[in-house]
């Protein structure tokens, strides 16, 4: 009997699986799967190198079992040829949106990708010449300067302020880097690296600055689901300032909240149509693989009960880092975030206290001029592999203001959190 089409990608016949708790707890091994996370650093810096790897952004838990279920039943028709999109996954991304947060987005403004970084290289294409700039509010996504690069533009960094070891914007810096050549400015909400859940009063604030001096804005909100305990995200496309919405776009994915990056599925909208229309002028493709499709279809129809475990679960390691660095490791300070499963970790003190800067600027007198310059962060990067096993992300990756911090991923077990911290608390107390 033939497989019926519509079954191949109705995953609400798949069974729920949630009827008892998810196992976060129980560490799941990686390597050998060639896992940027794992592998990619066991490759860098060595066999046995590396107990916990706790840099790029993904996690280390099993899939949803809903997405293993959709994603085995559909492997069962053998055959890969060219996919029609099914009108059934725009639409789950639709009513997830509706349903989650209240955001209405419209069918015809509404444009799929095989990742982010597609997406945003297509809208600085169409708003922004070539060679022009493109603002970045740092510390923000490193993966935001290829991106500007790849698109022909150059990014520029405003930094945000600091106070109390937290993080804010800058509006009269972000006014004054805006120049005649200035079209589009990236914000990430929540913010990659630091946590920072943008409130209804600073998007507002940015998006009336954006739209008075005609820069369009590009929304990244892909970490938007995962909020730590009593904190909430505002969807940039609910402002009550509808000319502020109509100059943004907004770009999305399920690739954090449910781990699907290797699966290349995004989308982005606005409910600006003639923006809509220039991106797509640009040549961007809307082609995602089959099983992207079927994951994240999977993902946003009965995966809500997998995430909404995986939120308590995550706010509960960023509640034992925080107390774990204040009692056992004092050379560091960390303040929980509001968004996100990364730490911003303030390192200031452990890298004065191993002499990285000395360090760092001693390698460089010996490096090209037109050499990326080696920083005291990632020094530490590389201290911290030698003598505590444990890969976390120099803070310089992500802008100049990283300066003094590392990002540590905190989405894996509880376990392997706890292995990680306990052995960079034995390298620093050995110090």
């Amino acid at each position: 009997m033939p497989v019926r089409r519509r079954d191949l990608f109705a995953s609400a016949a798949l069974p729920l699986l949630a009827a008892e708790g998810f196992d976060f707890d129980t560490p799941y091994n990686r390597i050998g799967t060639d896992s940027t996370k794992w592998d990619a650093q066991l490759r860098r810096y060595g066999k046995d190198s590396i107990i916990a790897g706790m840099g790029i952004s993904d996690t280390d838990f099993r899939s949803a079992p809903v997405i293993t279920a959709a994603l085995q039943k559909r492997l069962q028709h053998e055959n890969w040829g060219y996919l029609t999109m099914p009108a059934s996954f725009p639409q789950a991304i639709i009513d997830w949106n509706k349903h989650r947060y209240g955001i209405t987005i419209h069918p015809d403004r509404l444009l799929l990708a095989h990742g982010v970084h597609p997406s945003i290289i297509s809208a600085i294409r169409a708003f922004s010449p070539q060679g022009s700039k493109v603002l970045l509010l740092t510390p923000t996504y490193d993966g935001f300067f290829g991106d500007i690069t790849a698109a022909g533009c150059i990014a520029e960094q405003v930094p945000l302020k600091q106070s109390s070891g937290r993080y804010q914007l800058d509006l009269e810096a972000l006014d004054r880097h805006i120049s005649h050549d200035t079209n589009t400015i990236i914000i990430c909400n929540p913010n990659n690296p630091t946590g920072n859940v943008w409130s209804r009063d600073e998007l507002s604030a940015v998006g009336e600055l954006c739209t008075k001096r005609r820069v369009v804005l590009l929304v990244d909100e892909i970490h938007c689901d995962l909020m730590t305990k009593g904190n909430q995200y505002t969807p940039f496309s609910l402002l009550s300032n509808r000319e502020v919405v109509n100059n943004s776009i907004i770009f999305k994915s399920a690739s954090k909240s449910f781990n699907l990056s290797a699966l290349r599925c995004s989308w982005m909208y606005s409910e600006n149509s003639e923006y809509m229309k220039r991106i797509a002028a640009t040549g961007h493709s809307t082609d995602i693989n089959t099983l992207g499709v079927i994951a994240a279809q999977a993902a946003l129809t009965q995966g809500e009960p997998w995430l909404n475990q995986l939120i308590t679960y995550i706010d509960g390691n960023h509640d034992f880092t925080a107390d774990f660095i204040k009692t056992k490791i004092p050379l560091l300070s960390y303040n929980k975030p509001q968004g996100t499963y990364l730490a911003w970790v303030d390192v200031s003190r452990l890298i004065d206290k191993i002499g990285a800067k000395a360090q760092a600027d001693k390698a460089n007198q010996s490096r090209p001029a037109t050499a990326r310059p080696i920083t005291a962060e990632m020094i530490l990067q590389d201290w911290l592999v030698k003598n505590a096993k444990v890969q976390l992300n120099a803070g310089t990756n992500y802008g100049h203001s990283g300066t003094g911090r590392m990002r540590m991923n905190l989405g894996t077990s509880r376990q392997t959190l706890n292995l990680a911290l306990s052995s960079i608390a034995a390298a620093c107390n050995s110090l």
